[in-house]
């Protein structure tokens, strides 16, 4: 009998403080909402009744990319017959003019390549001769078509062989017209193609290059460009001929101005896709690789918009106040979109259609200091 009685005391007590907390919890969720002014207060307070407006407000789309040079603006040296790397000066950052000599190399193959055009070109000779004896031999019926024949596919065999070796020459920068059998050379140069900066550089003294392999990277800057990825629902917003400015994290404060020359057609795996910008003004501090931000200002046309005072900031939220009649007023959660020139565009929170509603542009602080006021009374 007396466990039953402890138990029961028990009970009550639990069943009592299970019903404060749910008082207590139904009181803090419970928020006031509505305020009302004396007429005294309300003239004190300076408050203004208006109503939303549609506004054209810029909004500015944030984007990111990269750096990025054209292929005709990057440039893989190598060479079309293997060799060893006799000599070079280049190191990464490296300024180089076109036409300079930013390496050379050494093989044996070089010196055969010489020695059969040469040997070519003296066979040639003979067979040049040998043709025109032979073609007025047959014309005099002195010799026969066979041999004349015979004659006149040597000769053209070997002036194809000649032009074949020529253009290999010409490939490893060997003049074959200087060419001859003094000035025979174990070494070729390599020539830069483009004015601007190394890259990479993938050899060293001594190493022996393959024709697949590459030596330098070089890179014209001149026509560099920033590569933008920008995803399917922002495409639309975008057009060539845009304007924007660039900046990467170290200098946010130095704005790049560029301008959108290319927008892709071709989403990828994550729905983005890749915009091209030239930018107006050459940085040499812009480099290749380098990772950019990007701020796009885009035109929201006849959007529902208010001045800036009308919103106040409750709780982590932003509300107006909505004008009731008889100076009654109740706040009003909002969502806020993009900003410009003192207004702001609004939408209720829910949905709700706020275009008819009378809404305080002016004293709206003073209305929420009333209803912090109100609630800790």
């Amino acid at each position: 009998m007396k466990h039953v009685l402890i138990l029961c005391i028990g009970l009550l007590l639990l069943t009592s403080c299970g019903g404060h907390k749910s008082e207590e919890t139904e009181a803090a969720s419970s928020i006031e909402t509505s305020v009302a002014l004396t007429e005294a207060q309300y003239k004190n307070s300076g408050i203004m009744i208006g109503n939303v407006e549609k506004k054209e407000i810029s909004t500015v789309l944030k984007l990111n990319g990269k750096i990025d040079v054209p292929p005709q603006n990057m440039v893989s040296v190598s060479t079309p017959f293997g060799g060893f790397l006799k000599s070079t000066k280049l190191l990464p950052g490296m300024h180089v003019k076109k036409g300079e000599v930013i390496a050379s190399m050494e093989d044996q193959q070089y010196i055969q390549l010489q020695q059969d055009y040469l040997t070519t070109r003296s066979k040639l000779l003979y067979a040049e001769n040998e043709y025109n004896r032979q073609k007025e031999l047959n014309q005099s019926k002195a010799s026969s078509d066979k041999v004349f024949q015979q004659t006149q596919m040597e000769y053209t065999t070997q002036k194809i062989a000649l032009s074949a070796l020529a253009e290999k020459l010409r490939l490893i920068n060997i003049n074959p017209e200087s060419l001859n059998e003094s000035n025979l050379s174990r070494t070729i140069n390599v020539y830069s193609s483009i004015e601007g900066f190394v890259s990479k550089v993938n050899v060293n003294i001594g190493k022996y290059v393959n024709p697949s392999d590459v030596l330098f990277e070089l890179i014209n800057p001149e026509d560099i460009h920033l590569n933008l990825k920008v995803f399917e629902k922002d495409l639309s917003k975008l057009f060539i001929g845009q304007k924007l400015v660039a900046y990467n994290n170290n200098q946010p404060d130095k704005k790049h101005p560029c301008e959108i020359i290319l927008i892709s057609q071709d989403l990828s795996a994550d729905r983005s896709a890749d915009v091209h910008c030239h930018f107006e003004d050459y940085d040499k501090s812009l480099l290749p690789g380098m990772y950019m931000n990007a701020d796009v200002e885009l035109k929201l046309a006849n959007v529902k918009a208010i001045n800036d005072e009308a919103i106040v900031g409750f709780e982590g939220k932003d509300y107006v106040f909505v004008a009731k009649g008889d100076r009654q007023f109740e706040l009003l959660e909002v969502i806020k979109g993009s900003s410009e020139n003192n207004f702001t565009e609004i939408n209720a929170a829910g949905g709700k259609d706020i275009s008819q509603l009378h809404i305080v542009t002016k004293g709206a602080y003073s209305l929420l200091m009333q209803l912090k006021n109100k609630a800790e009374e």
